[in-house]
């Protein structure tokens, strides 16, 4: 048989990790935020204190990414003076950070927007920015300046934690799932955001026999996770992030691109079992485009 699987689906998600050069520019980016925010309110020098990655990046399942999601730490006697004021002390609070970071990055297009500080820079990666303050429980509660003004909670390191393990007990496969689903979603121009695409794969992968297998068992995840998409119920609106238990909702059905995924997945595989190497590209290809060679 000429069609070597494992090799072709290791290949698959090797193409679809960030390129390094990125990667560098993202974490010197982070650590200029990062020593920023540190200087302005917490007058020290660190360029790695009260800062989290956090988002797909944080959870280590983005590919070719251009949106970096991160939460900076601000002291606690802020929360207390901004939650004081007769309206909107979030928007202002937004606007202090905004005005912060523009000392670094007086050339780039800083914006506040709802929840975040959003900077985007020539390269085409953008970053979003939250303030938030950290809980005893490790949870942060952070702005929300829309409706007048509220604050709101989030739990992204229990997230983190809860996807790192499951991926540690599945043998790498939980973290590959969620790549090689994003790479359908930009394929096939699925509606589905990052955290749901996390967290449907941690349920799938949680309950999967194979879970803890090769690369040689991709094809039968990629049919296995797509019959587990395409056969969930159309009228379920939310499910729970794994770790933080935070409602994660869809923004559109997505069961019947699934169920033509499923095919595909179907075809390959029998292609395959032919030993029929162009449609069994072919097929795959459908689904992940062109990074499954």
């Amino acid at each position: 048989m000429s069609i070597n699987l494992a090799d072709d689906f290791n290949t698959l998600c090797k193409n679809l990790r960030i390129k390094t050069d990125d990667i560098d520019n993202i974490r010197n980016r982070y650590h200029q935020i990062t020593r920023r925010i540190n200087l302005d309110f917490w007058d020290t020098f660190s360029d790695t204190s009260h800062s989290l990655y956090v988002g797909s990046y944080g959870r280590d399942t983005e590919i070719w990414t251009s949106d970096i999601d991160i939460i900076v730490e601000l002291p606690s006697s802020m929360y207390y003076t901004y939650n004081n004021y007769s309206y909107n002390g979030q928007s202002a609070l937004l606007q202090k950070v905004k005005n912060c970071l523009q000392n670094t990055y007086s050339t780039s297009d800083i914006s506040g927007d709802g929840q975040v500080i959003v900077i985007n820079f020539s390269d085409g990666i953008t970053f979003e920015i939250v303030p938030a303050f950290l809980r005893d429980d490790n949870s942060y509660i952070y702005a929300d300046t829309n409706n007048g003004g509220s604050w709101k909670i989030t739990n992204p390191k229990a997230e983190i934690r809860a996807i790192k393990e499951m991926n540690e007990n599945t043998n790498g496969n939980l973290k590959n799932l969620c790549r090689m689903i994003r790479a359908w979603k930009e394929k096939c121009s699925v509606n589905m955001p990052g955290i749901l695409i996390d967290t449907l794969a941690y349920n799938f992968i949680s309950a999967w026999k194979y879970s803890d297998k090769s690369f040689f068992y991709y094809d039968y995840m990629s049919r296995d996770f797509f019959e587990f998409l395409k056969n969930l119920n159309t009228e379920q609106n939310y499910w729970f992030a794994p770790g933080s238990n935070k409602f994660v909702y869809k923004e559109s059905n997505f069961q019947y691109k699934a169920k033509i995924a499923y095919q595909n997945a179907l075809d390959a595989i029998e292609s395959a079992n032919n030993d029929y190497e162009w449609s069994y590209k072919s097929y795959w290809r459908n689904i992940y485009g062109t990074r499954f060679e």
